[in-house]
């Protein structure tokens, strides 16, 4: 695995779909925080849990204007059925390039590690988590965008 992104770097701008096939970019949330975390492979038990975390407290999150996309090497495909089986309500963007993995430095042999990244509004690395507990992790990520004041 490369060597995962400073805070205070530039976030590597991206482009892709989500799982219904929208385009994404990173760019298109430019003035707001952005939570992008990256998840080994989609319905797995971390992954889910750590998805039905985002899932249970996106109210919270689109409140505060912040986005949550969550990235992992599934197809666009595996994503759909991921995202239908826990109706999941947040964006899933679809890396089976495994570009945007690496951009990030968190690309393993197979699949990306479980990182997770909070960009501020300024597409700066505002908090890195090199090692995530699925479980808790989305209060986790909120309570950390509160120390930090990029949501009140």
């Amino acid at each position: 695995m490369a060597e995962l992104l400073k805070i205070g770097e530039k976030a590597p701008d991206f482009e892709s779909v989500d799982q219904d096939g929208r385009p994404v970019k990173l760019t298109d949330f430019t003035g707001k925080p952005v939570i992008v975390y990256f998840y080994p492979a989609d319905d797995t038990p971390g992954c889910t849990a750590e998805a039905c975390s985002f899932r249970d407290n996106i109210t919270a999150y689109e409140q505060a204007g912040v986005k949550v996309l969550g990235i992992s090497v599934n197809t666009q495909n595996s994503h759909r059925k991921f995202a239908d089986k826990y109706n999941l309500n947040f964006t899933l963007v679809v890396d089976n390039s495994k570009k945007i993995a690496s951009d990030y430095g968190v690309l393993g042999t197979r699949s990306a590690s479980r990182v997770t990244y909070i960009v501020g509004a300024d597409g700066k690395i505002a908090y890195v988590y090199p090692k995530v507990s699925p479980k808790d992790h989305a209060p986790e990520v909120m309570q950390k965008l509160r120390e930090l004041k990029l949501v009140n």
